[in-house]
């Protein structure tokens, strides 16, 4: 039986650093594992250098190394793509008996089952016809910012390429999508590997047909590919003309494990796809989960795969996706489209233009009614904050003016509800114009402007009335954030510091099909939106240069190096993007398949300031006819400063950023390259000045131009030290005492030595959050007068020497000689916390026994936690980050 849950609890917490404690009651002891328990997937190496073993199966070899080590396991399925994975997903009577494969002849890897929840929209919206004010008046906006309408027009349309979407299915009886499945249809094949019922607890049962009508995340996906245009609303796929295929991998509702994505994926390579693209993964912080492994295989290939980047930007940096972390695949991020279909308000009883409110669809409100503001000054900071006074009348014949500030606007529209209002107007103070949390009550946004003004108006006793048009008062308001990165988008880079995300691609508000039990047709938001783009541009690419391996090996690097730059916000003066969130920026295909300038590679990663790698090189090769003479400039982005300045936590998104650069010089700043030649440039970078506490990551462009044509090479490093940066909290931020902690059974913090009896709930708990990722996290079971002290331990006495172990292997080291009592938990590759569903970890051991499954005796211990920090030698123990918990004692 399980000896401990490892959980991942959802935390009261919203955004930043300047909320209330969570209650310790919030924590709650029950399972929320990141990984499938005691489920794992083995990879097999060569057999052939292994004496008398030709003769064997891969499988059949690795399930005789089971059997003579006494393990006892589950075949769950079988992987043998050669080339790419051979191996099997098992699930192990023990967890712990994964240990006794590490060093087995022909054991290539063993690595946890990750689960992923189903990919579920930023914002989602079903159009209810063709004048629906969701609708961007432009469908194909997001075409014309990326150059598809060009190719398009140039009878560019993906014809002959396959795409295979790995996701929930698709509604193939779409008339937009074909109306049919198979040959002469355009979605050609695929397979459901999971079936309806499937939530990822259960046996998938698989069948032939992927059809989708209950989730419809797919369906949308696929729309934004290959749409055939003609359709009611107007749009067309960015590669109407390819065929689809789709793999189907969630059921109607829950999770998936990353053993269905990997056999999906390795399904499309034998199904023969050109293209592989997954809007789904999960914020994990490393290149090593199973999918991400073998996606970035498969993509190295040949075959071009894109992933969704994740819509984890409130997060901030540090924080990228799964399987999107792979290290040859390319990782989308999203950008806001350039207008949002908003209302407007008819303004009565004196000349003013039509307010605009933002909301997508009118107010339920037909009569007009005359204003009443709450305050009469435009500069008040609390403004209905309390309740209101006496001296105001019953509201609810009135449109009630507030300003903005200081509460949360649904505590405005309850002190204003209590007075009888139905309907209200909060006028900007300046923090900008936006959606807003208004809970029930029917509410919106306006402008300061058009607040004050109204203010103004109640204020000299002008019976100002509204009016909400019911229908056509629709207006096409320019998005403030338009040509902007979708502030939902995930920054990276990954823990291991690659360049994450590759490209951004439009994903903000985008009009595509969904089900026909789902209304046909829908707006949603996303990178899983602008994943698929990128698959679309892809085959675009694809169509024209053909499909060799390598254009596909090079097609990141072509999107990369030709794609426009995003800025940081429209104030002149404010830095770029960072390239943590933008990637190399906004992919611009149609100048991707005319360049005639190829640059490589197309990103340069500088490392952090331990491994800084100063002079970097890249080759520009010139493919025209002609000669052309090129210039060369340093264009920085924006400096994230990825740590709050004065404490161990993220700085959450938007991350801020500084204009703080590195400083570059060129081995040549113009070049001369003749038709089919090229030239290698070295780069020499400098270090940014700045506070290296906050772990800034600077990043930027080098320019290359040639009259009109214009690339980049971008860059990105890190002006600190990955070791230098802690790793567990142990502050007293989060929950109001400090952390590491022991609950104990009522869920107190055990501040003394206390005994457990493991009977009706009495058992302690381990309390813990990571502040960044680990490649190691281990918990074990020592003796209670331990000669260590806990780095995070204030206050711990000190008994001499420390001393560390492992169950693994090690083969010297600070720590060799030193025995624990047993290993409860070892976790490898683990991300850090977040403030909002991933926000603390717990530890319970509910029955008193080792990870092995053996029972721990009666007796007094400690629990020591350890925890590797990033670029740490796993051999030092000064590497490592530990506590050592009170006494826990283990009585009958």
């Amino acid at each position: 039986m399980k000896s401990f849950v490892w959980l991942i609890a959802p935390s009261l917490l919203s955004t930043g650093l300047v909320l209330s404690a969570v209650p310790l009651s919030s924590v709650k002891r029950e399972s929320n594992l990141p990984t499938v328990a005691n489920k794992f997937i083995v990879e097999v190496d060569t057999l052939s250098s292994i004496p008398d073993k030709r003769d064997l199966s891969p499988h059949e070899y690795l399930y005789e190394v089971l059997k003579k080590r006494d393990v006892s396991f589950e075949v769950n399925k079988e992987f043998n793509s050669q080339g790419l994975f051979v191996g099997a997903a098992l699930t192990l009577t023990d967890a712990q008996d994964a240990t006794s494969l590490l060093n087995a002849p022909g054991i290539k890897a063993i690595r946890p089952v990750r689960k992923f929840n189903r990919p579920v929209p930023v914002k989602q919206h079903v159009v209810t016809g063709r004048n629906d004010p969701a609708i961007p008046p432009d469908s194909q906006s997001t075409h014309i910012l990326t150059g598809v309408d060009k190719l398009h027009a140039e009878g560019i349309t993906g014809k002959g390429i396959k795409i295979g979407i790995l996701d929930t299915g698709i509604d193939y009886t779409h008339p937009a999508l074909g109306g049919g499945f198979g040959a002469g249809h355009k979605v050609i094949g695929g397979f459901d590997l999971v079936g309806d019922a499937y939530d990822g607890t259960n046996t998938p049962i698989p069948d032939s047909d992927p059809l989708d009508q209950c989730a419809g995340h797919g369906t949308h996906v696929a729309g934004i590919i290959g749409a055939d245009p003609h359709n009611d609303f107007n749009i067309s796929g960015v590669a109407y003309d390819a065929s689809l295929s789709a793999y189907r991998v969630f059921g109607c509702e829950g999770f998936v494990t990353d053993d269905v994505i990997v056999d999906a994926l390795l399904l499309g390579v034998k199904d023969g796809q050109d293209i592989l693209t997954l809007s789904l993964g999960g914020a994990d912080g490393w290149t090593e989960s199973s999918s991400a492994v073998v996606a970035s295989r498969i993509a190295a290939t040949g075959k071009i795969v894109t992933i969704a980047a994740g819509n984890d930007g409130s997060s901030g940096s540090w924080y990228t996706s799964s399987p999107g972390n792979g290290i040859d695949v390319i990782s989308v991020a999203s950008l806001d489209n350039t207008v949002i279909p908003l209302q407007n308000a008819t303004v009565g009883g004196v000349a003013h233009a039509p307010i605009t409110y933002f909301l997508t669809f009118p107010l339920e409100f037909t009569e007009t009614l005359p204003i009443f503001a709450t305050s009469n000054d435009t500069t008040v900071v609390d403004d209905a904050c309390a309740p209101l006074p006496p001296a105001i009348p019953d509201l609810s014949a009135y449109v009630v003016i507030v300003r903005r500030g200081t509460c949360t606007f649904v505590q405005k529209l309850s002190n204003i509800a209590a007075k009888g209002a139905k309907v209200a107007l909060i006028y900007d103070n300046g923090n900008g114009f936006a959606p807003i949390s208004v809970g029930t009550f029917p509410a919106a946004l306006i402008q300061a402007a058009d607040g004050e003004f109204l203010v103004s108006q109640f204020a000299a006793g002008v019976p100002v009335t509204l009016t909400f048009p019911q229908t056509g008062g629709s207006t096409n308001f320019p998005d403030p954030a338009g040509g902007l990165i979708s502030s939902f988008t995930s920054y990276g880079p990954s823990n291991d510091f690659f360049f994450k995300p590759s490209v951004a691609a439009p994903g903000g508000n985008i009009l595509s099909t969904l089900p026909t039990t789902q209304g046909s047709f829908g707006v949603e938001s996303g990178t899983s939106m602008a994943t698929p783009f990128v698959a679309g541009s892809a085959a675009l690419l694809f169509s024209v240069k053909g499909k060799s391996p390598s254009v596909g090996r090079t097609a990141r690097t072509l999107f990369e190096t030709t794609a426009k730059r995003v800025p940081s916000t429209h104030t002149d003066g404010d830095p770029l993007q960072t390239v943590t969130q933008q990637g190399a920026g906004l992919i611009n295909v149609f100048d991707a398949i005319h360049t005639t300038t190829i640059v490589s590679p197309g990103q340069l990663v500088l490392n952090d300031t331990a491994h800084f790698k100063s002079p970097q090189t890249f080759t520009i090769r010139n493919t025209s006819r002609s000669v052309k003479r090129y210039k060369l400039t340093h264009v920085p982005a924006g400096t994230a400063e990825t740590v709050t300045p004065g404490t161990i936590f993220p700085a959450l998104g938007p991350v801020p950023l500084t204009t703080a650069a590195a400083s570059v010089t060129f081995s040549q700043t113009s070049v001369t390259v003749f038709p089919g030649q090229s030239i290698t440039i070295t780069a020499r970078f400098s270090l940014p000045r700045g506070d290296a506490s906050t772990f800034p990551v600077f990043s930027g462009f080098i320019q290359i131009t040639s009259g009109s044509e214009s690339l980049h090479v971008t860059y990105l490093g890190l002006g600190a030290s990955l070791k230098n940066k802690q790793v567990v909290d142990n502050t007293d931020f989060f929950f109001g005492v400090p952390i590491p902690a022991i609950l104990d059974s009522i869920g107190d913090i055990q501040e003394a030595p206390t005994n457990y009896t493991f009977t009706g709930g009495d058992f302690p708990t381990l309390l813990f959050r990571l502040v960044f990722g680990t490649p190691t996290f281990r918990v074990d079971v020592v003796d209670p007068n331990i000669k260590l002290v806990g780095t995070l331990n204030s206050r711990a006495e000190r008994h001499g020497g420390p001393f560390f172990t492992f169950p693994r292997p090690h083969n010297g080291g600070s720590f060799a000689q030193v025995k624990v009592v047993g290993p409860l938990a070892e976790f490898n590759f683990v991300p850090r916390n977040n403030e909002d569903d991933n926000a603390f970890n717990t530890l319970a051991l509910q029955e008193p026994t080792f990870a092995n499954g053996t029972q721990i005796p009666n007796g007094s211990y400690r629990f020591l936690i350890r925890a590797l920090r990033v670029t740490g030698d796993a051999k030092k123990e000064e590497d490592y980050e530990s506590w050592l918990s009170p006494i826990i004692g283990v009585t009958p």
